[in-house]
């Protein structure tokens, strides 16, 4: 062979040798690129080939799944209880996802690794490929009494119940909501409709109000400012503090008064009077004597400032500004100023109580089957953090139970369910104008019955004072879980 044949015989082979690994690392690092790319038709017509997997309860209904079609798809998504379970899974189109359907659509889709020796052996034997079924953590009568309660309201809100042992969702409702079943369409210009309907309504049914509509905390904030103070060891729940009936802001000319202008006791209460009537001129002295830096770090260790939470949808961030001086401590200390929560944020803050002052992590889903049924995830609590020692969590349960067990208490009235203790705070948040022209009502509380916990978070966007709109929703959904409705 001349010199001039055997370089171009080299030259071939190095570019052979080239193609080959650019085709393997096309296919092993740059899969999911290509698939996910815009205008990739052979993807877009491929995730409509095969059976996208169910998602289902803790009790087995589906809440998303596929049925075969004919036409250039095969299969259509759709949703047998669709609005009411929106919130938790989002939807499915031919454009795009929300929800469970995008969080957990590699396992849905099928195109999860962990699924691609059983894509090949059913392929082998025959079988139609298949996505896997996620199951929630969600029951049915929990979720169906939060959303049921939620809209008798007449106003927009969110609600979540968390099992404080595990960190689980138990129920997790959103009002106004919307119909997933919508966006199932494969005609382009149907599902153009939709969205822009949905996206341009004032109501705004695809936000996710329990994950990702923050509010102010208003009184429910207590809980944080209480445990702050109680962990410094400076203060218990029988500790007196200045609760005048008008208090003067440091730095201004600026009053706080307590709700209708009441009196706080004797003007000197212990805390745990202050907490069941919910005194604010007490909370915003007892906020600035334990200080902005200790109120951040509790509220932090409740989950707050966190932009990372998952559950495994990203959750927004709960907030409590920086930087802040005396009366705008005074201020956040009873859940005002720039304080911004989600109800799951306040399912948190009585789950870590209820839990002996540990916190679990929040989650949604329990378990992901194969088709063939095998598990290939399994959920286990996952701990957060420790926001408060025991004690301290017993000296709060103590006050919330205050809240609701004495006649002077803001939720005695609303939160009293026939043999079972409710812990509770109230919260009457200002937010602005509402349409109604009242406040926001917020309300955390958890209940123990026998082995059983729950915790739940609820927000009225202007529903006014927290036992008024609030409470009533929380405590249907906690006598549905229970079996008590």
């Amino acid at each position: 062979m001349n010199r001039a044949l055997r370089r171009i015989s080299i030259a071939a082979l190095v570019m052979f040798v080239l193609l080959l690994v650019n085709d393997n690392y096309l296919q092993a690092f740059e899969s999911d690129s290509l698939r996910n790319k815009p205008g990739n038709s052979r993807a877009f017509a491929q995730q409509f080939q095969q059976q996208r997997g169910d998602i289902l309860t803790s009790g087995g209904t589906v809440i998303a799944g596929s049925r075969s079609v004919g036409g250039i798809y095969k299969w259509q998504r759709y949703y047998p209880d669709g609005p009411l379970y929106a919130p938790i899974t989002g939807y499915d189109s031919i454009y795009g996802a929300s929800g469970l359907e995008l969080a957990e659509d590699k396992l849905l889709s099928g195109t999860d690794p962990r699924l691609t020796v059983r894509r090949w052996i059913d392929m082998v034997s025959g079988k139609k490929p298949q996505g896997a079924s996620v199951v929630t953590t969600i029951q049915d009568k929990a979720q169906q009494a939060a959303d049921s309660a939620l809209k008798s309201t007449g106003m927009t809100g969110g609600v979540v119940a968390l099992n404080p042992q595990t960190g689980g969702i138990i129920a997790m409702a959103s009002d106004p909501t919307f119909d997933p079943n919508k966006y199932a369409t494969f005609s382009g210009s149907q599902l153009d409709a939709v969205d822009n309907a949905y996206r341009n309504d004032p109501s705004q049914p695809l936000l996710d109000r329990a994950i990702n509509g923050t509010y102010p905390p208003g009184s429910t904030f207590k809980v944080v400012t209480s445990s702050a103070a109680f962990s410094s060891g400076k203060y218990s729940p029988q500790s007196l503090i200045d609760a005048p009936t008008n208090l003067t802001l440091p730095l201004t000319s600026s009053q706080l008064i307590n709700f209708d202008n009441e009196a706080c006791g004797n003007g000197k209460p212990p805390i745990i009077q202050a907490f069941t009537l919910s005194c604010n001129t007490a909370f915003a002295n007892l906020g600035m004597q334990v200080g902005q830096n200790a109120i951040r770090n509790q509220a932090q260790a409740f989950g707050m400032n966190d932009p990372n939470l998952k559950i495994p949808m990203p959750v927004s961030e709960s907030t409590y500004p920086p930087g802040l001086n005396e009366p705008q401590t005074a201020m956040s200390a009873i859940g005002q100023f720039n304080d911004q929560v989600t109800p799951l944020q306040e399912a948190m803050f009585s789950s870590a109580i209820a839990n002996g002052g540990q916190l679990e992590t929040p989650y949604l889903v329990q378990q992901v089957k194969a088709p063939d049924l095998s598990t290939i995830e399994q959920a286990s609590p996952q701990t957060l953090g420790q926001p408060v020692s025991s004690g301290v969590a017993d000296q709060v349960k103590s006050m919330m139970a205050s809240v609701v067990n004495d006649p002077t208490g803001t939720a005695h009235m609303s939160a009293q369910i026939p043999g079972v203790q409710v812990y509770a705070k109230t919260g009457t948040a200002q937010n602005g104008v509402n349409n109604t022209g009242l406040d926001d009502a917020v309300f955390t509380c958890f209940a123990q019955y026998g082995s059983q916990q729950i915790a739940v978070g609820v927000v009225v966007k202007g529903g006014g004072q927290g036992a008024d709109a609030a409470a009533p929703v929380a405590v249907k959904v906690i006598k549905a879980y229970l079996g008590l409705s």
